[in-house]
């Protein structure tokens, strides 16, 4: 018995307008983007003893779109003098190879399950006009292309102030769960990047053709275990959370480049410009408006968002994007233009409702879904703690007029086809917490109260609901400067900052600045202590820091690529067209690293002196007083005299 899991072939498809430029004549490839249907969104039934190999295949299909779209960009001579090039030598070979991949998925289904039906149907790809202006030759980001020439592009920042107000928060019924738990997890500032997608793509080198920030767990790559996991080092203030956070890097569009620069996952792929460290990350788990929640499954995975949502359409999209001060307006499928002062907010509402028996499903969806408008789950989901995610950068609003060139253009990573678009960010996480912390948290929650070693740095308010009063950045003003501890996380992995020679010092030359990444930290102005409410966690105070970009500027002739990464070659040797095999399996494209976190400390004595400063304040007085009763001893032996 065959099972068709596939409601259409060409469903989800293009998310653009129908009158959009297709493959064949008229195409035009400076402003063309690659549009193949998601076999990956639509395989919602895998057997668990394929899973394996299926997910493989599936990253074989987003490196074939990849090595596609980049011969279709480096081939806008060769379509103009030829109308048939596009479908030739590039849309065509690209159908053979998808057909392949396709069949191979079927039989490794086949083996212990149903034949799925359909696959051969979503073979065919179609070149569509990606609404980009390619910038014109040596113009480079000054042109309406972004720094690669795919994006960001004008059209892809709206001001937030032209934004309505949300309508908030559905109404909570009298069984709501009000609590908020808290987990403090630091911005990154060790430089923990790679292109892997442990969820999406496990055991695949550059499975996510993008980079990513971590936070969290440190070993997090594409070849972690569920026990590399659970063993791992955690960038999180309470080490009970070992949980991995991780989302597409924000990069400046200002012409420098970054250690991936001639990378797979990096500038190879249009991803370039400097990555941008956050100034603020906020990791809440917030409760259900209708019921109580239960504690989530250790090693749940969950991708909110869809990496593909401009050419899929924006079925899974759940980008939100807005300006501090603001973010009662959020933005779906624009950047934000932020008024001086203010800052860049990317937040995540991940799923909060959990199918009761699956850590993850074979589309990494069905297993978790969102509540309805009214906060309540769909029938056989129970709620769960629902993580809200909230990254803020300090970066200005770009200049649209010039391109960029004044004030550079800012974007997320993304795969090459997708263009840097707004709506296709998304991010991931990988619940590892204690067993007993999480139902800590479930308990926590379900009692209304605030608690966690990062409770103090939650946002003042709901993200969308009022806005929060902000400081005004004061152009010139003196900035705080953050205090490295001796004995701070070291380095990151071997993709890394720019310069880094593998002794943990980033390679600069700052006074020190980049000896030592910085220990976990919310980054905000630590306030005034507290006594904590009966029942809640001890929290710890954070500080402020400045936000770090990992970039060289690109010097005239050269480039200043730090470890190049060797990912283009097919495995057959003779694929004449580079859209052949994977690298399915190999080393991970970089080393996981186990940086020596600073344990949790008892609450030291206010005061800055020790047993010898206290000595040395005594004897003084001590003196004093000798003097002083010998004083007395005198003065009577003169009286009986």
């Amino acid at each position: 018995m065959a099972a068709n899991v596939y409601a259409s072939a060409t469903d989800g498809g293009s998310g653009g307008d129908s009158a959009q430029t297709r493959s064949g004549t008229g195409v035009r490839t400076a402003g063309s983007t690659i549009d193949c249907p998601d076999v990956g969104s639509k395989l919602t039934s895998v057997p668990e003893q394929a899973r394996g190999e299926v997910d493989k295949e599936l990253a074989l299909l987003d490196e074939q779109i990849a090595k596609a779209y980049q011969r279709l960009s480096e081939s806008a001579q060769q379509v103009r003098q030829d109308s048939g090039f596009a479908d030739n030598a590039i849309m065509n070979p690209l159908k053979d190879k998808r057909a392949a991949v396709l069949e191979r998925i079927a039989i490794a289904i086949d083996r212990v399950g149903d034949r799925p039906e359909g696959l051969d149907a979503l073979a065919a790809c179609t070149v569509r006009d990606s609404g980009n202006q390619a910038p014109a030759p040596g113009e480079g980001q000054d042109g309406d292309g972004g720094q690669a020439g795919n994006g960001p592009v004008a059209a892809d920042f709206a001001p937030i102030t032209s934004v309505q107000p949300g309508a908030g928060s559905p109404r909570q019924g009298t069984k709501a769960s009000r609590g908020s738990f808290a987990t403090g997890c630091g911005v990154n500032a060790n430089g923990l990047f790679n292109s892997d997608n442990i969820i999406a793509a496990p055991g695949v080198t550059n499975g996510a053709h993008h980079f990513h920030d971590y936070v969290g767990n440190q070993a997090n790559n594409a070849f972690a275990g569920d026990q590399d996991l659970a063993n791992a080092e955690t960038s999180c203030v309470d080490q009970g959370d070992k949980s991995s956070y991780y989302w597409p890097v924000l990069r400046l569009q200002n012409g420098s480049q970054e250690q991936d620069a001639n990378s797979p996952g990096g500038g190879i792929e249009g991803n370039t410009g400097e990555i941008v460290t956050p100034k603020q990350v906020t990791l809440t788990f917030v409760g259900n408006p209708r019921e109580k929640v239960t504690a989530m499954p250790r090693l749940l995975r969950i991708i909110t968002g869809d990496a593909k949502s401009f050419v899929n359409g924006p079925a899974n999209a759940n980008a939100s994007w807005s300006c501090t001060g603001f973010e009662d307006r959020q933005l779906k499928d624009k950047y934000p233009l932020c008024p001086r002062g203010s800052d860049v907010v990317r937040t995540f509402k991940f799923q909060s409702c959990w199918d009761g028996r699956n850590i993850d499903s074979a589309n990494h969806r069905t297993h978790v879904a969102f509540t309805d408008a009214a906060g309540t789950c769909p029938s056989g989901f129970r709620p769960i703690p629902q993580l809200v995610q909230r990254i803020v950068y300090d970066v200005d609003a770009p200049s649209l007029e010039d391109g960029g060139r004044t004030t550079p253009l800012f974007a997320v990573d993304s795969f090459p086809e997708q263009q840097h678009k707004p709506v296709t960010d998304h991010g991931d996480f990988i619940n590892v917490f204690d067993e007993d912390l999480m139902r800590e948290m479930a308990d926590c929650i379900n009692d209304g109260r605030k608690c966690g070693a990062g409770a103090e740095a939650e946002p003042g308010d709901d993200p969308e609901g009022e806005p929060q009063e902000q400081p005004t950045k004061t152009p010139g003003a003196p900035q705080e400067q953050p205090t490295r501890t001796p004995d701070a996380p070291q380095g990151g992995n071997a993709g890394g900052k720019p310069g880094d020679t593998g002794d943990g010092d980033g390679g600069k030359d700052d006074g020190g600045k980049g000896e030592a990444a910085e220990p976990p930290a919310t980054n905000k102005p630590a306030p005034e202590p507290e006594q904590p409410e009966q029942g809640d966690s001890p929290t710890t105070a954070p500080r402020t820091d400045e936000p770090e970009v990992f970039a060289t500027p690109t010097p005239e002739g050269g480039t200043a690529n730090a470890g190049e990464q060797d990912g283009s070659k097919d495995d057959a040797g003779d694929d004449t067209d580079d859209l052949g095999r994977s690298q399915a399996v190999g080393t991970a494209t970089s080393a996981a690293p186990t940086p020596s976190l600073p344990s949790r400390t008892e609450p030291q004595a206010v005061g800055s002196g020790g047993l010898a400063d206290t000595g040395a304040q005594l004897w003084p007085a001590a003196a004093g007083a000798v003097l002083v009763i010998a004083g007395f001893v005198v003065l009577r032996r003169v009286r009986r005299g």
